[in-house]
């Protein structure tokens, strides 16, 4: 099993500032339709939906998998990979850092089931995954940058049209 985690500090100076709730839903949304966040997923669908888990097909880099995942609002989604050739689990958690700034903790502990555990395939696999995921967390915190940044803008119109 290889284990990874990084954090990335969710406002950076200059930009569009995020706050735990706005963050938590671009991470429900990524959970549910992660083909607008994660570059190399080419397929998304919900099989089975709940309030606070669901299960779901992906394909991701030409593999399918099935991920049950589950949220602890505004903390916490997990995503239990349970068919594929990858187990484990992937985790995006939100806390903040001794300054009390936000920060998205991406964490994996996945294995290949066709790799020897530990060899050097698995190491080498996990490495280019590792890369794609971290990038996945740089266009999640982006993509919900944007969402506010639109939003703010619909906002902003339609007081500007009432006001009219």
């Amino acid at each position: 099993m290889v284990s990874i985690s990084r954090e990335f500090p969710v406002n950076a100076p200059g930009d569009t500032v995020l706050n735990r709730s706005q963050l938590w839903r671009g991470l429900e949304m990524k959970a549910r339709n992660a083909t607008l966040f994660v570059r190399r997923m080419q397929t998304c669908v919900v099989i089975e939906d709940g309030e606070l888990e669901f299960t779901r097909d992906i394909v991701i880099r030409d593999e399918p998998h099935r991920e049950h995942i589950t949220f602890t609002p505004e903390e916490k989604v997990h995503f239990e990979r349970v068919g594929g050739n990858t187990k484990g689990y992937i985790t995006n958690e939100i806390h903040e850092d001794s300054a009390g700034e936000l920060v998205l903790r991406f964490t994996f502990n996945l294995e290949r089931t066709d790799l020897e555990p530990g060899g050097a395939e698995e190491h080498a696999y996990f490495a280019k995954v590792e890369a794609e995921y971290e990038d996945a967390v740089r266009t999640t915190l982006e993509t919900t940058r944007q969402m506010v940044r639109d939003e703010a803008g619909e906002n902003n119109a339609s007081h500007a049209g009432a006001a009219k």
